[in-house]
């Protein structure tokens, strides 16, 4: 038998042991269902889960952990989402934002005492770039850092970091003060211990979130300082150290989308086989079967984005350049995951609205998923952006011309060619980028689906996705092509009451 064999036989006894110990501790132990609508977790819950050490697959097999597989670091973030999505985004936060970089990018002699405390001490560790003046706009952050003879001061404020309060280590994004007024243009990242006294942060506040109850988010109060060997090492500059790191964090999403689709879907199936009407059940409902069919589309769609990610998105690619693919990823995962939430609480009825109900709750919890790490809005007007760029650089007006030299679209493009056939002329909208890159982000996932059919995966599941997608296209598309320039109107309230003119 293979090294290949042996090693695929062991990590599926690693992720089977683990997805039991969750299913012990989440419906035996306790009740997931009360426990999501608390905020934490009770202490001998997270040390059940993390006595497993779920996130050794992150840590280099160099330094003790399983080898930061891409594969998997999604099959863990998977097993977790299942049974939580907030405890699938504390792994997320912790593989992507933290492990993954500290790998990449940290200097050797640190990283074993830090890879030790995660595999030992079940430490964790989160990632501070969000400021509260400058939300997406991370480089004009204010947060600064100066050296005086080897040691950083890093002072300013942050928040909205998952696991604020928590986190045993952080890594600080800042830029680099220049004089009084001026910061350097590019971003430099360090590790802060919060066991040491003078890398503590401070909470100042915690927020009153609504959904994601297990993670702490907050306001952070920074005032540090940090020995040179704890800054980060760009490849080139900070800036793109930083897009790889956020771009392999969102190649990451279907990792957390995966479990959590599987879930909605597995419910959602079930109730309607259980659920009768009349004289049937309610999967004999023609508007049912095309609503599961949604469902199942997403854990298809979710499915090829894992397959894909598995092979391009490894800490020894650099995805500072991937912009395109990696927004694609978030943006349409994200979407998927709140749907297949939306359409499980409709199919439940009634029950779909109890505060225990993984459908109802799933709905708030996968909700700032379309948000965070960039809003998807404005992930698909830079999805469309990036192609009309590409489109003027190359002469080529016609979308479905472009797409078919495309990579990522130039296999499935042949699946809408009756709908990406124009022109693209002169300055789009905002609103239209937004259409398009929407259109254009859900072709692309088809290319995945088709790759991943090639590998053997099943034929049914890609024909209903290829119809679902085709169907969803056709409108956004339409969407686009509709004129529509309505502005809000400030002043709406003279002359508009109803009341006055019955």
């Amino acid at each position: 038998m293979s090294s290949h064999t042996n090693d695929k036989e062991e990590f599926e006894g690693f992720i089977s042991d683990f997805k039991q110990t969750l299913h012990y501790l989440f419906h035996e132990k306790e009740n997931i269902n009360k426990l999501s609508l608390e905020r934490g977790l009770p202490a001998e819950v997270w040390h059940g889960i993390m006595s497993k050490t779920p996130l050794s697959v992150a840590i280099p097999s160099e330094y003790g952990g399983r080898g930061a597989i891409v594969k998997e670091c999604l099959s863990i973030l998977s097993a977790a989402s299942y049974e939580s999505l907030s405890l699938s985004l504390t792994f997320g936060i912790n593989i992507a934002l933290f492990l993954e970089p500290v790998a990449k990018y940290a200097n050797d002699e640190v990283k074993q005492d830090i890879f030790n405390r995660f595999l030992q001490e079940e430490n964790m560790g989160g990632l501070m770039i969000t400021e509260p003046d400058y939300g997406s706009d991370a480089l004009n952050m204010k947060t600064y850092n100066e050296e005086v003879d080897g040691i950083y001061r890093i002072k300013g404020t942050k928040h909205w970091q998952g696991l604020t309060g928590m986190a045993d280590y952080w890594l600080i994004a800042s830029r680099r003060k220049l004089n009084d007024s001026d910061l350097a243009r590019d971003i430099d990242f360090f590790i802060a211990d919060g066991r040491i006294d003078k890398q503590k942060i401070v909470v100042e506040e915690l927020y009153n979130n609504p959904g994601l109850y297990i993670i702490p988010y907050g306001l952070n109060k920074i005032d540090i300082e940090v020995p040179s060997k704890f800054k980060l090492n760009p490849e080139s500059t900070g800036i793109k150290m930083m897009l790889d790191i956020l771009h392999r964090s969102r190649f990451q999403f279907p990792g957390m989308g995966m479990g959590f689709i599987t879930r909605m879907l597995d419910e959602a199936t079930k109730h309607c086989e259980n659920r009768i009407v009349g004289a049937g059940n309610l999967l004999c409902m023609d508007q049912v079967q095309y609503q599961l069919s949604r469902i199942q589309t997403a854990y298809t769609i979710c499915s090829a984005m894992c397959f894909k990610s598995s092979s391009v998105s490894g800490i020894d690619h650099n995805l500072a350049a991937e912009g395109l693919e990696a927004n694609t990823m978030k943006a349409v995962v994200t979407d998927l995951m709140h749907e297949s939430a939306q359409t499980y609480t409709q199919l439940s009825g009634a029950n779909g609205y109890r505060m225990e109900h993984v459908g109802g709750r799933g709905i708030m919890d996968s909700r700032p998923f379309q948000i965070f790490e960039g809003s998807n809005e404005m992930l698909y007007s830079q999805i469309a952006e990036m192609v009309t760029r590409q489109m003027r650089k190359q002469k080529q007006a016609n979308l479905m011309e472009y797409l078919l030299t495309y990579a990522p679209t130039k296999e499935s493009v042949s699946h809408f060619k009756k709908h990406v056939d124009f022109s693209i002329n002169g300055t789009i909208p905002q609103r239209k980028l937004v259409d398009l890159g929407r259109a254009i982000a859900r072709i692309i996932c088809i290319g995945y689906v088709l790759e991943m059919e090639a590998a053997g995966f099943r034929k049914d599941l890609v024909e209903n996705t290829i119809k679902n997608v085709q169907q969803e296209v056709a409108a956004l598309i339409s969407a686009y092509h509709h004129s529509s320039d309505t502005q809000v109107i400030v002043d709406y309230k003279d002359n508009s009451g109803w009341y006055s003119f019955v």
